[in-house]
C-alpha cells in the first residue's frame, strides 16, 4: 500500500481516505436520522456536525449520535470548515435551495432524491455544482446497493439476450393523514414523487433515456397523486412498466426480461434484496442470494467519498447528466397526470 499525498492507494489501486470523511447532515428528519445510523457501520466516516431549524432539535441529533458541533441554522452548518460534505435531507421542496446553499459555501453535496421537484431545478443545482467545480451526488440509495451493482454485471455480460421490457412497482399503505407528509401538497406529497423515484430511476438504469412517456393517475384525498402508472417507451423498442402508490401495499418488486433470460428482483426491489437469473426455460442460472446487514444507506456515502477523494465532481454509477434526465422525465409525468405544486415558493421561504 503506497501513500500518496493525503489518500492512500490499496493494492488493487482503490483510493482511500487517509482521514475519515467527515459529515454535516443539513435536517434531523427521520431519514437523516437513518442516514446516521448506517453512517455509524462505517469506520472512515465521521458526523462532525448537524444544522436544524431550532438549537433544540440539533442537540437531540448531536446527542443521540454523538455530534460534536450542533447549528440552529443550515447556514451556520455549511460554513463549518471541519465538513467535508453537506447530506441534505430536507423535504423535497427545499433540495434545490438548500442544496445551492452549500455549494455556495464550497461544500460538496449528497442530496436525498427525488433530486428536485422538475427538471428546471435540477439544471440550476447542476449548473451551480459545475460552476464552482464541487462534487454533487443523487442520493439514489438503491444505485450503490449490492444487489444492484450484480444487476448492472449481468446486463453487462449479455446473459439476458435484448432486454425488451422492464417492470416495477413500489407502493406502501399510509394513514390517511392530511398532515402526513405523502399527502400534503406543501412537502412535495404524492406517489410519484416520493415513491415512484425508485421506479423510474430503475428504468433508467437499465434502459436510459425514454422516446415516450405515457402516464396515468388516480388522486388522494389532498390532490396529490395516490396512484400513478407511467410506460415508457425506448428507440430499441424496449418498454418499461412502472406503478407507484401511496394508498395500498404493493409487492415492491422489479423485473427486466430479455430475450435469452430474464432478471426477477425479490421484494424489495430498492432495498437490499436478492434476486434470480432464469432462462427460457424457467431454470435458475445464476443470481445474488447474499443477506445483507444494516439499512443500506451507507452504500450512497461510500461512493461519495470515494468520488470526493479522488477529486471526481459526479458519479459514474449516477452520473449528473443522468440525474438530469430521470427529473425530465418526472417532470412530463407530472405534467401528464396534472400534478402541481403551487405554494412550493411560499414553503422554501417559511423553512429558511
Amino acid at each position: 500500500m503506497a501513500l500518496k499525498g493525503r489518500v492512500l492507494l490499496s493494492n488493487k489501486g482503490e483510493i482511500m481516505s487517509e482521514k475519515p470523511f467527515r459529515w454535516g447532515i443539513l435536517s434531523t428528519g427521520g431519514i437523516a436520522q437513518q442516514f446516521a445510523r448506517d453512517l455509524h457501520r462505517l469506520p472512515n466516516h465521521k458526523i462532525v456536525a448537524v444544522g436544524s431549524r431550532t438549537q433544540e432539535k440539533a442537540d437531540s441529533f448531536g446527542n443521540l449520535f454523538n455530534v460534536p458541533n450542533r447549528y440552529s441554522s443550515y447556514q451556520a452548518l455549511v460554513n463549518d470548515p471541519d465538513v467535508d460534505g453537506i447530506y441534505v435531507a430536507t423535504h423535497h421542496p427545499m433540495h434545490k435551495r438548500d442544496t445551492i446553499l452549500a455549494l455556495n459555501a464550497g461544500k460538496a453535496v449528497l442530496c436525498e432524491k427525488p433530486f428536485a421537484m422538475s427538471a428546471t431545478e435540477t439544471e440550476e443545482m447542476i449548473s451551480v455544482a459545475r460552476s464552482k467545480n464541487l462534487l454533487l451526488m443523487e442520493a439514489m440509495w438503491a444505485r450503490f446497493l449490492p444487489h444492484m451493482v450484480a444487476v448492472r454485471e449481468v446486463i453487462k455480460s449479455g446473459v439476458l439476450g435484448e432486454i425488451i421490457s422492464v417492470r416495477a412497482d413500489h407502493g406502501q399503505w399510509f394513514n390517511l393523514d392530511p398532515e402526513f407528509r405523502l399527502f400534503k401538497p406543501e412537502l412535495g406529497g404524492g406517489a410519484l414523487f416520493d415513491l415512484g423515484i425508485y421506479p423510474v430511476s430503475f428504468a433508467s438504469m437499465v434502459l436510459g433515456t425514454p422516446s415516450a412517456i405515457t402516464a396515468r393517475s388516480t388522486k388522494a384525498f389532498t390532490g396529490v397523486d395516490g396512484q400513478t402508472s407511467i410506460i415508457l417507451e425506448y428507440p430499441s423498442g424496449a418498454q418499461a412498466l412502472l406503478n407507484t402508490t401511496n394508498l395500498a401495499a404493493t409487492p415492491n418488486r422489479a423485473l427486466i426480461v430479455g430475450t435469452q433470460a430474464r432478471i426477477e428482483i425479490d421484494r424489495t426491489f430498492y432495498a437490499p434484496s436478492t434476486f434470480k437469473v432464469i432462462n427460457n426455460k424457467d431454470e435458475v442460472i445464476g443470481g445474488l442470494a447474499k443477506k445483507y446487514q444494516g439499512h443500506g444507506l451507507r452504500e450512497q456515502a461510500v461512493e461519495f467519498a470515494r468520488c470526493f477523494h479522488a477529486g471526481l465532481k459526479e458519479s459514474p454509477i449516477l452520473p449528473l447528466d443522468e440525474t438530469l434526465s430521470i427529473m425530465k422525465t418526472m417532470s412530463e409525468i407530472a405534467k401528464q397526470i396534472g400534478l402541481t405544486y403551487p405554494k412550493f415558493a411560499e414553503i422554501g421561504r417559511a423553512h429558511v
